[in-house]
């Protein structure tokens, strides 16, 4: 560069300068960079550590150490005297330089806090580098570590300290706790894995190609450009930055984007269009005609088949149902995700049969629905889930807690020693609140009821540990489709001789949500629905109204019982009652319910609280047997405290 371009560059950066400080002024934003000086006063410092020179990312670099200088530059290090002064001469010599052969070699000197850069010596040569828009900039750094603290930007800080310790890169800052963890499994590390230069390299190339693409659309506001990686590599592996089109690449980074701090919005029977409404006049019947579809192909994806699970083997019953039940209206197709095909490649082959609709049956397939959801946008993705904070992929499940209270009802009234006992699942969201839900309902018929809860994640035979923990009734688990299951499943009474005597059986009908849903998007609600929540995912959580859940009472029980359950079941049904509006205290006293309100949707799908009416607890994640973690990372009420494991080696 010669010395006239050289100048004509410091016009152009003081011409800069002099914008961004007038912008700042009139807007009351303080103009010059911070003083790190006055940032230190009255804070506690832990320690001081030389960490050598680093390529710096100059966008972290927000201040200098002391008041020095600092009114000489705009708070970007923007140059403000006027060319000719000695400053002026001597940042337009070090312009000259850094474009040459040699370049700028000497590197700047600067304090790290809190994960941002403050310079001691070198500001010019900084503010040359940020004005030809450099992404880093050579420096030594002395890193200042802060005391530890409860305070959450402290404690985030010392989650990047243990990052950087395996990383040695500053190009990831995020804003929640835990996401540092979270991307260590996700590019494949183990927790404690210390990264070679040539993975560092490849990880932060990675990272720099997808921030070019970001480039591309508009973040949400308060998501930071590490979150939204975090949201990607979470999904996709970093060799699909380049096995991607870029096509696909913008429509899978706009998807995982769109997942960030999305609202799930729980879509119960009372939000779901009326089959009653008033007859369609003219113009929406001619509209009718016209867009909505007359038949729909629809793909169910499996993750066993459905003689190796009762799980897919109910979903599967409830796929011909509901084939049979708009014969003519759809057509379905069943897919089987086997150790020798990967989920991905059926989606594809789904899509390229004609598929406009897939359902996913087991939660752990969500990853695969997203990818799915972001490559085939025409496509409609649900997950059998719950409380999955993905727009791209509507989930659904049911309110199974309404026929375990009923089950309660039955256990109170029918146990001869006051002493049931309750085998749950796994502590997922719903789980809880089933727990309760039986715990109320037996004290609705006896006040001296005790529930005794024992989880088939943490012990091999919870039925045969309650038996000698002296119950007589037990819930034992559901059925996943609406014939009658054979004992032990249901409801039990433990006759003296140790045998199961069916009292009722709760079970699921997967066969009525197919049928509802898809008789749904025949008349376009999936659509209706889509303008009413925009930014929202939606979370299908139907129960006793729609007939996906019930209870079937024995017919040798009392006909009192019955009439009682009916009635229940009934109000349930027609939303008159709701098994939580009474008084109800958990196990540490704290009143959860005075009676005199509606506990809505999310509360009751996130309880993770037991009655005071039970006896036992939720199992840590660490109690929990190595089947069981998978689902409880996925649908836990405690994900978000699990600590994050290595998806794979990707790199």
């Amino acid at each position: 560069m010669s010395r006239t371009e050289a100048v004509e560059a410091y016009r152009s950066a003081h011409k800069k300068a002099l914008k961004t400080y007038r912008e700042d002024t009139e807007r009351g934003r303080w103009p010059y960079p911070k003083v790190l000086d006055d940032i230190l006063d009255n804070h506690r410092i832990a320690g001081r550590i030389e960490l050598g020179v680093l390529n710096v990312p100059i966008e972290r670099v927000v201040g200098t150490v002391s008041d020095g200088r600092r009114t000489v530059f705009t708070r970007d290090f923007m140059p403000l005297p006027e060319p000719n002064t000695e400053f002026g001469t001597k940042w337009i010599s070090l312009c000259e330089a850094h474009l040459d052969a040699e370049g700028i070699r000497d590197p700047i000197r600067c304090y790290e806090y809190y994960g941002n850069f403050y310079v001691q010596e070198g500001n010019k040569r900084l503010s040359v580098f940020r004005y030809f828009d450099a992404p880093t900039v050579p420096a030594s750094v002395l890193r200042i570590v802060p005391a530890y603290s409860d305070d959450p930007e402290t404690r985030l800080y010392y989650e990047f300290l243990e990052f950087y310790h395996l990383s040695r890169t500053y190009a990831f800052r995020f804003s929640k706790p835990g996401s540092y963890r979270k991307l260590v499994a996700a590019l494949g590390f183990e927790p404690d894995e210390v990264w070679t230069e040539e993975q560092r390299r490849k990880v932060v190339s990675a990272y720099t190609y997808f921030s070019d693409a970001a480039a591309r659309i508009k973040l949400p506001d308060g998501v930071d450009l590490s979150d939204a990686f975090l949201a990607w590599v979470s999904v996709y592996s970093l060799d699909d930055l380049n096995a991607l089109s870029s096509e696909t690449m913008l429509a899978s980074l706009n998807a995982s984007v769109t997942d960030i701090e999305a609202d799930v919005t729980v879509a119960t029977e009372s939000d779901a269009p009326k089959d009653d409404a008033e007859p369609a006049g003219i113009l929406s019947r001619i509209y009718n005609a016209m867009f909505l579809p007359t038949h729909i192909n629809a793909a169910f994806i499996h993750e066993f088949a459905p003689e190796q699970s009762n799980w897919v083997r109910g979903h599967e019953q409830g796929r011909l149902f509901a084939e049979e039940q708009l014969a003519g209206k759809i057509t379905t197709r069943a897919y089987i995700a086997d150790a020798e095909t990967n989920a991905d490649t059926l989606f594809a082959e789904a899509v390229k049969d004609g598929a406009q609709v897939i359902f996913a049956t087991t939660p752990s397939l969500i990853d695969a629905c997203r990818r799915a959801a972001a490559a085939y946008p025409n496509v409609k993705v649900l997950n059998c889930s719950v409380a999955m904070p993905y727009p791209g992929v509507r989930t659904y499940y049911s309110r199974i807690y309404e026929t375990k209270f009923l089950a309660g009802v039955i256990a109170g009234a029918c146990s001869h020693s006051d002493r049931l006992g309750y085998v749950a699942a796994a502590p997922i969201f719903g789980v809880p609140a089933s727990v309760n839900a039986f715990a109320l309902g037996a004290r609705l018929v006896n006040p001296r009821a005790v529930v005794k809860l024992r989880w088939s994640c943490t012990e091999p035979d919870p039925l045969a540990a309650l038996i000698k923990d002296g119950v007589d009734v037990v819930s034992n688990r559901e059925w996943f489709a609406p014939e009658a299951p054979q004992p032990p499943y249901g409801l039990i009474r433990i006759r003296n001789d140790g045998s199961p005597e069916p009292l009722a059986a709760t079970y699921w009908n997967w066969g009525a949500f197919y049928q509802k849903l898809l008789s749904d998007l025949l008349l376009g609600h999936w659509e209706d629905e889509s303008a009413n929540r925009s930014a929202a995912a939606i979370n299908y959580w139907w129960g006793m109204q729609s007939g996906v859940i019930g209870v079937t009472p024995s017919e040798k029980l009392p006909e009192g019982v019955k009439a009682l359950v009916e009635a229940l079941k009934n109000s349930i049904a027609e939303g008159r009652l709701d098994p939580f509006r009474r008084v109800m205290s958990d196990q540490e006293g704290i009143v959860r319910n005075e009676g005199d309100r509606w506990l809505s949707p999310s509360e009751i799908l996130h309880m993770d609280w037991l009655s005071d009416t039970i006896e036992g607890s939720i199992p840590t994640f660490d109690e929990l047997m190595p089947v069981a973690q998978n689902i409880v990372r996925l649908l836990g009420v405690y994900r978000e405290e699990i600590p994050p494991v290595k998806d794979g080696p990707i790199l």
